[in-house]
Order: structure tokens, then C-alpha cells, then sequence
């Protein structure tokens, strides 16, 4: 059984009673595509499944895998998911493949190549989804997230995240580690 947080209503609306003002609690019994490709997530205690559910994570960057919003198709939050891990396996693989498409965060294995002139650095790394060249312009386009992880966001926006740093070979490393 996953235990989830419901949220929505004004405190006795709809979602029924809360104690404290604290959301009333909801499991998730599975999540899955249907025939459609929709998200299908059905909850204990409601007759009939949340269709085309949206799903977002709160902390998309410090805390992947805890705290997503499970929301209707008209964006009302109806469940939220405190960890992936309190799903069974096929539907974890479910919300992992959709918050992974909704956000282009290639992890940088290594990197290639790395040069600064003119006050821009360019990087060629390769990544979870191929070899890829970006640039960035200062330290504001880093943001560390611990002594070993980071985010590098590049001049059009996009995210590449460096998982963890000790990770990289040495030279690859030589090129990043002044960041931390």
C-alpha cells in the first residue's frame, strides 16, 4: 500500500474532514498508462481512477524522488506522493519515465572538453543522453546543491546536472572543481 497526503478543498470540503487542519491521508494502490497513454492513478477509497493525472515534483532538484503532486487534468492536486519509494515497482517505473520527460536534465558522465575565453565557458560532456556542447556564461549559471552535486544552466536554459562530482575521472574533475 503507498501512503500519500490528499490536499484541496478548504479543510471539510470534498476531500473530507482533517484533523489539525492536516491533509487526510490517501493510498495509492497503482499507477499506470491506459490503452491512450494517459496517466491512470488509482486511489483507496475512490470509486473510480484519477484519469490523465499530471504529476510534479515539489523539489525537483534536492529532492527527486519525494514530495510529487499528483493532480487532476484540470491541475487540482488531488494526492500527494511523500516517496517513490512507497510504490510497487511497475507503477514507480510508471511516474519515473513521466517526471523524466517532463524535464530535459541530462547527467554529465564526463567531460570532453572545457574552454573559457571572453568571460564564457564552453563544454562538451558526454551525458546520460549523448555527447552534447553548451555554454555558460558565470558562476550564476552553477548552482551547487551539495559539496558533490550541481546544476549547470546553459545560455538557452537548459539544465545538465552533475550527480556527483568524486564520480568523474580526474581530468574531467580538474575542470569543474572550482565550482565547489
Amino acid at each position: 500500500m503507498t501512503h500519500s497526503t490528499t490536499f484541496g478543498g478548504d479543510g471539510d470540503g470534498e476531500d473530507g474532514p482533517r484533523a489539525n487542519g492536516r491533509p487526510a491521508a490517501a493510498r495509492i494502490r497503482r499507477v499506470e498508462r491506459d490503452a491512450d497513454g494517459l496517466i491512470v492513478v488509482h486511489i483507496e477509497g475512490r470509486d473510480d481512477p484519477l484519469v490523465d493525472a499530471r504529476l510534479a515534483r515539489y523539489f525537483p532538484w534536492s529532492m527527486p524522488e519525494a514530495y510529487v503532486s499528483v493532480r487532476d487534468s484540470d491541475g487540482r492536486e488531488a494526492v500527494m506522493l511523500e516517496t517513490l519509494d512507497q510504490l510497487d515497482p511497475a507503477s514507480r517505473r510508471v511516474v519515473e519515465d513521466e517526471l523524466r520527460d517532463k524535464v530535459f536534465n541530462p547527467k554529465i558522465l564526463r567531460i570532453v572538453k572545457y574552454k573559457r575565453e571572453f568571460g564564457i565557458s564552453s563544454v562538451t560532456v558526454e551525458t546520460d543522453r549523448g555527447e552534447v556542447t553548451f555554454q555558460f556564461r558565470s558562476r550564476d549559471d552553477v548552482r551547487v546543491l551539495s559539496p558533490t552535486r550541481a546544476l549547470f544552466r546553459d545560455a538557452d536554459g537548459n539544465t545538465y546536472e552533475l550527480p556527483d562530482l568524486t564520480r568523474l575521472d580526474p581530468a574531467s574533475q580538474k575542470h569543474v572543481r572550482h565550482f565547489f
